[in-house]
């Protein structure tokens, strides 16, 4: 199902049922899968896979080249899995050779008007990006995190899992996962407890991550100190566990604090 007034150049693989409607442009090197809707507009290129139930909306612009000086022209790639919702004029770059040349978007996400994921950038599943929300190169949002309108993602930051960034907020440190961050410093503000109860969270699994902020984030002894009497006192608790590798594992950042 391809408008008239559609170009989808020779090479591009389209599964099946998928639409491609007025004025779209789908590049040699692009790969659609099955009931994909392309609404009106739409500019596909690169090397660019779409997932399964992808509706893309007008003017958005989805495997551009990278927004990134040292880039020469090399194969780049972007990932989209199934079942986003992509809106309009929102865009998703490909990779670089210095990021591992793919942009990988997850499954189930929305991707709000104007909103940007930069280049070698990693989005989870179920993410929401709100309007003009960006997302610098090389940053990391994972599984279930909402960010408000036109907060933004510093290069090679990370955001962890079910957690929450207000409206306006410039992201420079790594937010750990569950947590709810805000401010015109981007401070720890607790934990996400909306987003937490939405995702099915109970009240023993919330007031265990309650107390773990509390240490975590405690004034005495040292970050490694904390982090391994968190990992003694809660060894039965898969989600302190993601808690603690977050915090251990390599940053360019640090992290966001209280």
């Amino acid at each position: 199902m391809v408008h008239a007034t559609a170009v989808v150049s020779d090479g591009a693989q389209l599964g099946a049922d998928v639409e491609v409607g007025p004025f779209c442009h789908v590049g040699p090197r692009v790969r659609l899968g099955d009931g994909v809707r392309l609404l009106s507009h739409v500019v596909i290129s690169g090397e660019t896979s779409v997932g399964t139930q992808t509706v893309i909306h007008p003017f958005a612009c989805l495997g551009g080249p990278p927004q990134d000086r040292k880039y020469a022209g090399e194969a780049s790639r972007l990932r989209v899995g199934a079942r986003n919702v992509v809106r309009e004029y929102a865009t998703m770059h490909g990779g670089t050779r210095g990021g591992g040349m793919v942009t990988q978007i997850g499954d189930d996400g929305l991707f709000m008007v104007g909103s940007h994921v930069g280049h070698d950038s990693h989005i989870g599943d179920r993410v929401v990006l709100t309007n003009h929300v960006s997302v610098g190169g090389h940053a990391m949002v994972g599984d279930d995190v909402l960010m408000g309108a036109a907060a933004g993602l510093h290069q090679f930051a990370r955001i962890g899992r079910h957690a929450f960034v207000g409206a306006g907020t410039p992201v420079r440190r790594d937010v750990v996962p569950f947590a709810l961050c805000t401010g015109d410093t981007a401070r720890i503000a607790g934990l996400n407890l909306v987003g937490l109860r939405r995702g099915g969270f109970d009240n023993g699994r919330i007031r265990v991550l309650q107390a773990a902020f509390a240490r975590l984030f405690a004034t005495e002894g040292t970050q490694a100190d904390r982090l391994a009497a968190l990992e003694q006192d809660f060894v039965t608790w898969p989600d302190i566990a993601r808690l603690v590798a977050f915090a251990r594992a390599p940053s360019k950042r640090g992290l966001a604090r209280p």
